[in-house]
């Protein structure tokens, strides 16, 4: 059966830095049993074995279209009941890199796990060859002719994630501003993909994973904020280990790709205005 489950409790409001984030919707599921079996095939996330993945020469670079965005006064923050949601207003977009059509992005969230009293335990929802990261960020798209993410799950190839790892690196003691949140070019363009599933309830199947294997790197410090905040914004229940555990690949395959990918002219991909815009907020 899927199984989708977080440690903490049902989220209330969040306090995100001098943004207030309305109650999450109330979420209520009718289960079919039967359905639920026949759509566990291609689950997500995975357990990447790097031994078993097919080298895919097709999978030719990814073009990245509009992600030199400027600002963030469209994105609207949003508790989901799940995890920390940021809406786009405008619509970066990516192609190539094996897409049969462009795909356009429309939210980014994130799964982290928790800090204990000597170590940071992983809360990426991905992991290769057994290990995992202390976060993960995915960009979710869906195709370009689809409405919105409604109509791009009638669709067999509607939705396209792009799966970020951030693991704890150095301290570093530059402002968030200055850091380089993303890989080099030449290991941005290697990545792994498969066909998968949302990892978020309804976890709906035929989604285009696209799992970058460098991860970007943050302070242990940097990571820790994630874990620090709180459903409703005062001393109460953390948010911590909202992700999903690991799903049987089946008969799937997992697809490696060692391409130089095509960025944008701008030196600041959305990537980084991603992680500096939330980070700024988790840190004031």
């Amino acid at each position: 059966m899927a199984v989708w489950f977080f440690r903490s409790h049902i989220y209330t409001n969040i306090l995100f830095s001098n943004v207030t984030l309305p109650p999450p919707k109330k979420v209520s599921f009718t289960i079919n049993i039967n359905s639920l079996f026949a759509q566990e095939f291609c689950n997500s996330p995975i357990n990447i074995v790097t031994k078993d993945v097919i080298y895919d020469k097709s999978l030719k670079p990814l073009n990245f279209e509009g992600y030199d965005v400027k600002g963030s006064s469209k994105w609207n923050i949003e508790n989901n009941g799940h995890t920390v949601k940021i809406t786009l207003g405008t619509s970066p977009k990516i192609g190539g890199g094996g897409l049969r059509r462009k795909y356009k992005a429309i939210e980014f969230h994130f799964h982290w796990g928790v800090q204990d009293t000597l170590h940071y335990l992983p809360g990426s929802e991905h992991s290769i060859d057994g290990e995992k990261q202390a976060m993960e960020l995915h960009i979710v798209h869906i195709r370009e002719d689809a409405l919105d993410i409604a109509d791009a799950k009638k669709i067999s190839d509607g939705i396209a994630v792009l799966a970020f790892f951030i693991k704890v690196g150095g301290q570093n003691s530059n402002s968030l501003s200055q850091i380089s949140l993303i890989p080099p070019e030449d290991e941005l363009g290697r990545y792994y993909r498969y066909e998968g599933s949302l990892t978020t309830p309804d976890c709906h199947e035929g989604v285009i994973w696209t799992v970058f294997e460098k991860p970007v790197e943050l302070s242990i410090f940097q990571v820790s904020q994630f874990s620090t905040v709180h459903f409703d914004g005062k001393n109460s229940t953390y948010m911590v280990e909202n992700f999903r555990p690991a799903q049987f690949l089946n008969e799937r395959y997992v697809y490696w790709s060692s391409a130089s990918t095509l960025l944008p002219p701008a030196k600041v991909l959305m990537l980084v205005l991603i992680l500096t815009y939330i980070l700024s907020s988790l840190f004031q």
